[in-house]
């Protein structure tokens, strides 16, 4: 089995919303390229980020914290959120 550790992001802090309510956010930590190292020292083969930010707005908006957590792990990064085709 894979498992595949999610880091979502909302105002450059990681976080979790409770039951996809953007009013009840958990924040689980505000570094998340060091949450992203974490996930890479505890063997994961891979993260996911979902830029919850970008997909309310429509087009990706922490484009910063996704950057460093790809320039930090030597790990493939997969994100989503607010990524749109025309």
């Amino acid at each position: 089995m894979l498992i595949i550790p999610a880091i979502d992001l909302k105002g450059g802090r990681c976080v979790r919303l409770s039951q996809g309510d953007f009013e009840r956010v958990t924040v689980y930590g505000d570094d998340p390229a060091a949450m992203a190292r974490r996930w890479q020292e505890q063997g994961a083969c891979r993260i996911h980020v979902v830029d919850l930010d970008g997909s309310l707005a429509g087009s990706p908006q922490n484009r910063e914290a996704i950057r460093t957590i790809v320039r930090e792990v030597s790990l493939p990064v997969q994100v989503g959120g607010g990524i749109r085709i025309d």
